[in-house]
């Protein structure tokens, strides 16, 4: 008999707790969705996991967040937004990336959007205006190209015997390679520098492209090149693999964040963008709370890095001018 009494009593319990869970209600989910690589992203999910307690969720307590990394494979953002959408997910966090923002755009006009991007908001159609989005979408405009004219002088004040300067992009990533090529075509032009534009939507053609600017100097052309690294979740996922070769062609080159210049790349000029993710989850936080989009203002970065790697200046026999030294973070 009291066996009986404990197995009804057992049963009693699980069926008290399905019900009781079943009360319970569902926690938010957020739908984040970066170009890069997970491995190239631990700070950054830090950041944003930051942004996220600071306005009181956190991560699988009362919110659950799905991280997708498509580590640059542009193709397969359509159906994952299709996806997102059609689950309802209570965000699509976008941070550090145009195109995800503008797929998800796209693909929803209801699901709340907070991006982070280098192209500006309101002249690519994600937003209305800084002040009043009007729409389903918000976030951080970092100035990328903005501040393309700054790291290539900078660049070549660190290499001043530099005739070219070769510009890396990722054709699949459209609407950044459009404008960074614009952009830093212009700001080299000004500075008296010729152009070689360098494609690359994977890393075996990364490798090709360098093997093509080797080849150009083995024949004598071009033997003070300069490199610039566009602003793609690709090159920050294969920051070492950039490095690495840079290193071993000898060809000075600037990059979009700090995290290249620690693993041993020349120099980088850009946003704080650890910043920026932190900054993705504070609205992130608040449109889980009960913000609208369209209330919240687009930031603007006021935090800006200029870093150079002293140790990779000597290996590539360049000397750090006063001014530099003077503006400059130095690390080694």
């Amino acid at each position: 008999m009291r066996r009986r009494e404990f197995i009804t009593g057992i049963g009693g319990a699980a069926a008290w707790s399905l019900a009781a869970a079943a009360q319970q209600p569902r926690l938010p989910v957020v739908g984040f969705v970066t170009a890069r690589s997970a491995a190239a992203s631990e700070r950054a999910v830090a950041a944003f996991r930051k942004g996220l307690r600071e306005t009181g969720y956190v991560e699988d307590r009362n919110v659950i967040v799905e991280y997708h990394w498509l580590d640059a494979q542009f193709d397969r953002l359509p159906a994952l937004m299709a996806d997102l959408v059609r689950r309802r997910v209570a965000v699509i966090a976008s941070p550090n990336n145009t195109l995800i923002t503008a797929t998800a755009k796209a693909a929803t006009a209801t699901i709340p959007i907070v991006f982070s991007v280098g192209i500006d908001p309101v002249k690519t159609g994600l937003v209305a205006s800084f002040s009043r989005p009007a729409g389903n979408a918000t976030g951080i405009h970092f100035f990328a190209l903005e501040l393309t004219a700054k790291r290539l002088g900078l660049l070549r004040v660190l290499a001043p015997e530099a005739t070219r300067v070769a510009i890396l992009v990722n054709p699949a990533n459209g609407p950044s390679a459009d404008e960074t090529l614009r952009s830093v075509g212009d700001a080299a032009r000004s500075i008296g520098l010729q152009t070689k534009v360098l494609n690359a939507s994977a890393s075996g053609e990364i490798d090709a492209a360098f093997a093509t600017l080797a080849h150009e100097r083995e024949e004598g052309v071009h033997a003070n090149d300069i490199l610039f690294v566009s602003a793609d979740g690709l090159f920050q996922s294969r920051s070492e693999q950039l490095v690495a070769l840079t290193a071993r062609d000898k060809i000075p080159a600037a990059y979009p964040d700090r995290a290249a210049v620690a693993a041993g790349g020349l120099m980088s000029y850009g946003a704080d963008i650890t910043e920026t993710y932190r900054q993705v989850g504070v609205y992130t936080g608040n449109i889980l709370k009960g913000a609208k989009p369209a209330d919240l203002p687009v930031r603007q970065s006021t935090k800006f890095e200029f870093v150079i790697n002293r140790k990779t200046a000597k290996a590539l026999g360049l000397e750090i001018p006063v001014m530099l030294v003077v503006s400059a973070e130095l690390i080694d």
